[in-house]
């Protein structure tokens, strides 16, 4: 078996032509570099080097070219596995992340921006799909509007609440009483997620709205309120920036708030850019509810 530190006293002796030169470049006695060189020649069954005597510099042997030339490559890797290594716990390596279109319009750019500042050498890939049943094959973290099972480690970031959606002048000044929307025209996201939670609270109290237009998107979701084809039930971060042509109104009694958590598989050893990114995560959604 061939020793990373007897391959460094090979290649100080090969580039010093001494023995005693390659001890004082390594900071060892000149009769430990005699020792690692005859571990070496014993290991490899043969001369490494030829040693003329007085002051002549010693000389490789074909042998000890050969191993020289691994050595060299060995140590090289063996210097980037430990780069590597110090990159990685530096935050510098890949980070995959799930995510849904709320948190893409609002705390993931700030987590993104939070990853680059500190480790530009960063890999990130973001991943956004909108299902009821997360899978995380793959995925450090993955954003969630809910609690799952218990082989999934969660985070509550924060809650946010529904809001009504409509023009100006539609409605009242102030909150709306929940059985208004009894019939509404409503525009509306699918049915999954925690849009099924809202609509079965509806139906326990018999509010039954006429829902005419579902969408994934929050941008058609509110152009089709702009449009006069009906007001929307929507969480407040969907419609976080300020809309002159539209009016939010809170609903009395409200509805249950979407709870918005950071989610990643239960018992991993998260990274150094994880586990920052779960800091920036928390620090992001509190920024929001301030």
């Amino acid at each position: 078996m061939y020793e990373l530190r007897q391959l460094a006293t090979l290649v100080a002796v090969a580039d010093e032509g001494s023995f005693g030169r390659a001890a004082s470049r390594l900071g060892y006695t000149q009769s430990s570099v005699s020792q690692q060189i005859a571990v070496l020649e014993k290991t490899a069954r043969g001369p490494l080097f030829d040693r003329p005597g007085g002051p002549k510099p010693v000389r490789i042997t074909p042998l000890g070219a050969v191993l020289l030339q691994h050595a060299r490559d060995l140590l090289r890797r063996a210097d980037e596995l430990s780069d590597g290594i110090e990159r990685f716990r530096a935050g510098d390596s890949r980070i995959d992340i799930g995510t849904f279109q709320t948190v893409s319009n609002t705390l993931l750019p700030q987590v993104i921006r939070g990853l680059r500042d500190a480790h530009p050498g960063c890999d990130i890939r973001l991943f956004e799909e909108e299902t009821d049943d997360p899978d995380l094959t793959g995925l450090d973290l993955m954003f969630f509007d809910g609690r799952t099972d218990d082989t999934i480690e969660d985070l509550k970031l924060l809650d946010d609440p529904y809001v009504l959606v409509a023009r100006p002048g539609d409605f009242p000044a102030g909150p709306v009483p929940l059985e208004t929307l009894d019939g509404l025209p409503l525009v509306a996201h699918p049915a999954i997620c925690h849009q099924a939670v809202v609509e079965d609270f509806l139906r326990a109290r018999a509010i039954r709205p006429q829902f005419v237009f579902r969408t994934e998107g929050n941008e058609a979701l509110l152009a089709m309120v702009r449009a006069g084809l009906g007001a929307a039930l929507a969480p407040r971060l969907a419609v976080l920036r300020d809309d002159p042509s539209l009016r939010l109104h809170e609903l009395t009694p409200e509805l249950p708030a979407r709870e918005i958590f950071l989610l990643w598989q239960a018992g991993r050893t998260h990274s150094p850019l994880a586990a920052h990114a779960i800091e920036l995560a928390r620090s992001a959604a509190a920024g929001l509810t301030d």
